[in-house]
């Protein structure tokens, strides 16, 4: 259990070495940037490890964004429009949620159980597309269910992973992660030794597949 990056991690600084070759994208199934990222993440970059990530953790050093607190009006206004702007952009639907920002608990843990099963990409792109195209709630059951259907993850596992409370440390695990190498908003992608975050990561990191590779770590801004 709880074993889906840091199995990698160990291994990485246990030999120096050690090269991820598959991309990992991070990702939050409730995370209106991650939702436009993954539609588009394995067109850009081939076959990708999907990873999923508790957002509000990630941001939990920003006090206005922590979970359980009252997003920062100006932060939130940000978002929305940021990724309104990318949609309209990428000539991609999105819709908001009537409780967003709010809790997906029971759907980042069903996320990181698809991940377990080798369906993270078919369940994350479904549950994301039924609250960001849909208006849907992410933590609603029969959301679960539809996402379950779509991506073919059994059903009953599903929903039971959505109530396993030891998941929470994975995902807050794989937030820690990124905070210590730099990463501070979502989605984020590495590529071997290379870290890339926000919209513009998705950019160099297929420039850093399809062209040069650059001479040092990128983290490209959000």
């Amino acid at each position: 259990m709880g074993q889906v990056i840091y199995l990698h991690e160990r291994r990485s600084e246990r030999s120096r070495s050690h090269i991820i070759t598959q991309p990992l994208f991070f990702f939050d199934v409730s995370c209106p940037l991650s939702y436009l990222t993954a539609e588009r993440i394995e067109r850009k970059l081939g076959e990708v490890e999907w990873v999923p990530v508790d957002g509000a953790s990630l941001r939990a050093a920003e006090p206005a964004l922590a979970r359980d607190t009252s997003p920062d009006d100006a932060q939130l206004t940000w978002l929305r429009t940021r990724a309104d702007s990318c949609a309209r952009a990428l000539r991609l639907p999105l819709v908001w949620p009537d409780r967003f920002p709010g809790g997906a608990r029971c759907a980042q843990r069903a996320s990181a159980f698809a991940c377990e099963i080798g369906a993270g990409a078919a369940f994350a792109l479904a549950a994301s597309r039924l609250a960001f195209c849909g208006g849907f709630d992410l933590d609603d059951p029969e959301t679960l269910a539809e996402a379950a259907a779509a991506a073919g993850v059994p059903l009953e596992e599903c929903l039971s992973a959505a109530g396993e409370a030891w998941r929470d440390e994975e995902l807050e695990a794989n937030s820690e992660l990124l905070r210590a190498r730099g990463i501070s908003a979502l989605p984020a992608i590495r590529i071997g030794d290379q870290w890339f975050e926000g919209e513009a990561g998705l950019l160099a990191a297929g420039a850093l597949i399809t062209g040069p590779a650059p001479a040092q770590r990128v983290i490209a801004p959000v």
